[in-house]
Formats: C-alpha cells, sequence, structure tokens
C-alpha cells in the first residue's frame, strides 16, 4: 500500500474536514484521520447545529472572513445536494454598555452590516418568544441562523472522497515528527508519510502541539434542548439566533430545528477545565438548572420539560481568539484549533484557508489575529 500522501489532516471535525474537502478538491492526495468515528459526539461540532453571524462582537476583523464563510457554506450546500446554511436573523443583546451589545454594533458600523438596535419591547414585538430583561438592549442583524453542524461535517468528507480523499475513522494520530522531507504520523493501525500535515484535532490540540498545552484549555460545555408553550414562537421563521448576557451568564439560544424543542447552552458553563478524556460528558440535573435559569429569565414560553441535554467541549484561548498559523520553524505544518466556542461557523473559509497554508500559497486574509506568536499565546 502506498503509504505517501501530499497532506495528511489529523482530525476530521468541523475545520479538518472542510480542510480535507478542499485540499482534495485542488487535485491533492489527501488522507483525513479521525480518533472516533466521523461524525461523533466526542468533540465540539455535534447538538445538530451551530450559530453563524455577521454582527461579530468578539473582534471586527472576523466579518470578512465570515462574508466568504457565507459565500462558500452556499457553494458547498449546492455541490453537496442538501441545505446547510439556514437564514433567521441574530440578536446580540445585553446591558447597553456590555462587550455583546458595543462589539456588535462596531462590527455592524465599520463593515455597514444592516442592523436594528432594539429596545425589549420592541423586540419582543418583532419576536415574542424574546422578553429581554429592562435595561437591556438588543442588536438586531437580518443575515444571522444557523449551519446544520453534522450535516455539514458529512457533506464535506462526502465531498472529499467524492475528489478523492482517503478519510478514516477509528484512525487516530499517535504522534508526529516532521524532517527536511516533510512530515511522518502515526497511528494506531499504522505510519504515513506526506509532505504537509494539518492539525485539527481539537481539544487534543495541546497534545499534538507541546506549545498550546496549557494555553489552549478543553472546558466542558452542556447543551440543552426544552419543551415549549407555544411553538410557533420559536420557529425558524419566528425565532432568531442569539446570544445575550443576563445576570445568569452569557447564553446562546436556536429556534426549534432538527429535534424537538428550543435550543439553549450557556458559555462557559460551570467553568469545568481539563483533559478532553477526563472531562465528563454526561449531563446532569445541575446542567440543567443553569440553563434553565436563562430560559425563565428570558424565554418563559419555553420552559418545558427538558428533551434532552448533551455535553460538548469548548477548547479556549486566553484571548479566546483561534489559532491559524504553521508551527515555527516547521512551514510544513500547520495548526488549525483551537475556537475558543466559536468557530464552527468560520469552517467553510478556513478550509479554503488552511487548504492555502497546506499548499504552500498565502491565504488572501489577514490572519494576524490568530498567530502562534501573538502574547497571548507566546508570552
Amino acid at each position: 500500500m502506498d503509504t505517501r500522501y501530499d497532506v495528511i489532516v489529523a482530525g476530521i471535525g468541523g475545520m479538518g474536514s472542510a480542510a480535507a474537502y478542499q485540499l482534495a478538491r485542488r487535485g491533492l492526495k489527501v488522507l483525513g484521520l479521525e480518533r472516533f468515528d466521523i461524525g461523533h459526539a466526542m468533540g465540539s461540532s455535534h447538538g445538530v447545529n451551530r450559530i453563524i453571524r455577521l454582527a461579530y462582537f468578539e473582534h471586527t476583523d472576523y466579518v470578512p472572513l465570515l462574508r466568504r464563510a457565507y459565500e462558500v457554506w452556499r457553494e458547498t450546500e449546492a455541490l453537496g445536494g442538501e441545505p446547510l446554511l439556514f437564514v433567521t436573523g441574530s440578536v446580540d443583546a445585553g446591558p447597553e454598555d456590555s462587550r455583546v451589545v458595543t462589539g456588535s454594533l462596531e462590527s455592524c458600523r465599520e463593515h455597514g452590516l444592516p442592523h436594528d438596535l432594539l429596545t425589549p419591547e420592541a423586540l419582543s414585538a418583532r419576536h415574542p418568544g424574546w422578553r429581554l430583561p429592562k435595561g437591556h438592549l438588543a442588536v438586531l442583524q437580518p443575515d444571522g441562523g444557523f449551519v446544520a453542524s453534522e450535516r455539514a461535517i458529512q457533506t464535506h468528507v462526502r465531498l472529499a472522497l467524492a475528489h478523492g480523499a482517503d478519510i478514516r475513522g477509528r484512525e487516530g494520530m499517535e504522534a508526529w515528527e516532521a524532517d527536511g522531507a516533510g512530515v511522518q504520523v502515526r497511528t494506531n493501525r499504522g505510519v504515513y508519510r506526506a509532505d504537509r500535515l494539518v492539525l485539527s484535532t481539537g481539544a487534543w490540540i495541546g497534545d499534538a502541539v507541546p506549545g498550546l498545552a496549557g494555553k489552549a484549555v478543553p472546558e466542558r460545555q452542556v447543551l440543552g434542548w426544552f419543551a415549549t408553550r407555544d411553538p410557533a414562537l420559536f420557529a425558524p421563521g419566528r425565532f432568531p439566533v442569539g446570544n445575550l448576557l443576563t445576570r445568569h451568564g452569557h447564553f446562546y439560544v436556536f429556534p426549534e430545528w432538527g429535534m424537538p424543542g428550543f435550543k439553549i447552552g450557556l458559555y462557559h458553563h460551570f467553568r469545568e477545565e481539563g483533559h478532553a478524556d477526563a472531562l465528563s460528558r454526561e449531563p446532569t440535573a445541575r446542567d440543567e438548572d443553569a440553563l434553565r435559569e436563562g430560559i425563565r429569565e428570558v424565554f418563559p414560553a419555553a420552559d418545558g420539560p427538558v428533551l434532552r441535554l448533551a455535553a460538548c467541549l469548548f477548547t479556549n484561548t486566553p484571548d479566546e481568539h483561534f489559532v491559524v498559523d504553521t508551527l515555527p520553524g516547521l512551514p510544513q505544518v500547520v495548526v488549525a484549533s483551537p475556537c475558543s466556542g466559536h468557530g464552527f461557523k468560520f469552517a467553510s473559509v478556513m478550509g479554503e484557508i488552511l487548504a492555502d497554508l497546506a499548499s504552500g500559497a498565502s491565504p488572501r486574509f489577514d490572519l494576524s489575529l490568530f498567530r502562534l506568536d501573538r502574547p497571548e499565546i507566546a508570552g
């Protein structure tokens, strides 16, 4: 068997599946390695869907990437033959001076994004499922929505296979080394060589890149789906996705889609950190109670019986920006992680960027925000 490839992609989640597809599409010989099944519930991309939004409060530099992400998601769903991107509008809400509101407004104004700044009463008049506390404001941007994350990974993999990629589930990378001739990767099933390596191992990136150990920190999150008193209020046509700061924390919410119930999550949940293999994937009654606090404060019509709870992992950097770069002194090794809980929406465009980096081309975007040598990572 020929075990030499142009590029090996370690980790076939959101970023890795997109990179494998884009590399294979360019005619490169690609090996994709995933330690779990292709599409699994041990990492960061399961749970049916993930929010996508243009009004990006985290930093205005993300907006150009998002514009391209929307384009590539549309291209990918057309090629894959099923919808991936669903537009519902997006809400960024919190106290008037909160980062969620001010950052969202800054991105809208700098990049000319259509938006409305609404009081709680005005938001409820448009979207009755939302009941913001007094003193809060909401930035409503019409282009936000969600990506069908599990479906997107499967679509990327199907397209990668159609372009000749070699994708292998249940075969995880155990070690890698680089030399002047490229890279060598050892798995639980064999040893492979390639000219270049893409490390997109998510919550396990600290194992693959020692310099990120302690800087890329896995954190346990829990998502919940709750029965509603009036499902029409939470339908995709009436309920926009959202991020909101309340006295109970920073919540993110979705309309009912893909499975029964209103979906809600809480950023930084209980701040349970540790190695990805040691964090529990089993939700508890305490997890449910934390999510219900946000429901009862802002979404009272969704305070019904719990239908499902699911744990996933975020992998956070100190500044909560991504790491997308080549390793110092090893330009043949590309790092594509961690994403600090807000990365999946970018997977489509990151596939193109990673394919550029792994084929020696220069990406057309400014990636300085994501460099490995920034003080928050290198310091």
